[in-house]
């Protein structure tokens, strides 16, 4: 049990939270726009990092790279929407949270580039 007295997840639970997460992933790809172009990048880079990549770690930190873009766009996707329901009425702490949530995808995005270059570049110069 854990500190609340739940048993562990059993393969019924578990399936619930694997559809709550496909339905997640659904909503993103369905309402914003980012998410799918990212998906789209994602979809040109990964077998990119597979080719690429020297040996199991390198393609594992290649991917990584990529596929931690799109948790930190689900993350700022899902606190914009959470501001948006409560109205679109500016407010500044819901403008310094969305501010912080793109900072986050763009911090996601800079490691994509650091993580290529830095395993790439080294073996082209």
């Amino acid at each position: 049990m854990d500190e609340r007295g739940h048993l562990p997840r059993r393969p019924a639970r578990m399936w619930k939270a694997t559809l709550w997460s496909i339905q997640g992933l659904r909503a993103a790809w369905l309402h914003e726009s980012s998410f799918r172009l990212e998906v789209y990048l994602l979809a040109a880079m990964a077998p990119l990092a597979l080719w690429l990549g020297d040996g199991g770690l390198e393609r594992a930190v290649l991917l990584g790279s990529c596929l931690l873009v799109l948790a930190v766009e689900l993350l700022n996707s899902a606190i914009e929407a959470v501001i948006e329901r409560f109205g679109a009425q500016w407010h500044e702490l819901a403008g310094r949270a969305k501010d912080m949530g793109s900072a986050a995808v763009f911090v996601a995005l800079v490691n994509v580039v650091v993580t290529w270059g830095l395993i790439l570049l080294p073996r082209w110069l």
